[in-house]
């Protein structure tokens, strides 16, 4: 059976747009593949420590050469890694937080990138895994708005997930999140609602047709 890896990283609870839409995605992604396994990671309510300078450059060192301190160091990302080799997908929260990711999601990320083996070899051992990629926007970052190229997160994961570690990724972008309840941002609740509601119906048909390519 098909495993699901999903994790959100918003720190906004319910009131998360990206928790609600991965959600959304998940549901439909159980409805259509209710024999599945769903792995679930909270990066708020659970976080990840930062790398230490350690269990980064354990990385360097042949597993069959690492001292026991060595290996404790490096068994969290040893964990993660595996979490996320396992997975037949990925589903990712990746709200904008300050222009860039969320700082626990970055966290993971710096968990799970290993030379050599997720990163940084021709082949590496995630190459092809199809992972989600829900990332929403407070407000608009599109070309020709007063704030286009001020959004480092998409082009961010976009180069890391794409590039560095050959996943096959693709984006839902919910944005405008914050017109809804932010003074001066009324002219934008319409779009708002839009957006959210194109988010939700590709996260459905998304979940749903993964989840089928993946049980066939």
């Amino acid at each position: 059976m098909a495993r699901l890896l999903h994790i959100d990283s918003s720190i906004n609870g319910d009131a998360s747009v990206s928790r609600a839409v991965t959600q959304t995605f998940r549901a439909a992604w159980e409805e259509q593949h209710p024999g599945g396994t769903v792995i679930y990671r909270d990066l708020a309510a659970d976080p990840l420590p930062h790398l230490s300078g350690e269990a980064y450059h354990v990385q360097f060192v042949p597993p069959e050469q690492r001292t026991s301190e060595q290996r404790a160091a490096f068994a969290l990302r040893e964990e993660l890694a595996a979490e996320l080799e396992s997975a037949d997908a990925v589903l990712l929260g990746a709200p904008l937080y300050n222009y860039s990711v969320p700082s626990g999601l970055k966290a993971w990320l710096d968990h799970v990138i290993i030379m050599g083996r997720t990163a940084g070899a021709e082949e590496t051992t995630i190459a092809g895994k199809p992972l989600t990629v829900v990332t929403s926007r407070g407000g608009s970052y599109a070309a020709g708005t007063p704030m286009e190229g001020n959004d480092f997160n998409h082009p961010y994961l976009t180069w890391l997930l794409k590039g560095a570690l050959k996943l096959d990724v693709r984006f839902i972008v919910p944005e405008l999140t914050l017109a809804p309840h932010t003074p001066g941002m009324e002219g934008l609740v319409d779009k708002a609602h839009a957006s959210r509601e194109k988010a939700h119906a590709d996260a459905r048909d998304c979940g749903k047709s993964l989840a089928s390519q993946l049980a066939a």
